[in-house]
């Protein structure tokens, strides 16, 4: 069984962070963008067509807002560690 800083660790190295501009080459490609931010960061300005789903929601709600399963997702909050 692994601890909570192993899975951690492992989900980390299959996540890829990228940068702003390739976040936006990325949308331009068609990659959905989900904001997983706080209502409050959401409210006070977001990356036009993304997806508002806080963070403590995503695992119950990306289901239903992404809408192609094989496709690029891009997650994106204020700081990079959410």
């Amino acid at each position: 069984m692994s601890t909570f800083k192993e899975l951690i660790r492992s989900v980390k190295s299959e996540v890829r962070e990228i940068s702003v501009a390739e976040a936006r080459e990325a949308q331009e490609r068609g990659a959905f963008v989900v904001d997983v931010r706080e209502t409050d960061e959401w409210a006070q300005g977001r990356v036009p067509g993304a997806v508002f789903i806080p963070r403590g929601f995503l695992e119950q709600r990306i289901e239903e807002k992404v809408p192609d399963k094989a496709g690029e997702v891009v997650l994106y909050c204020a700081g990079g560690t959410r």
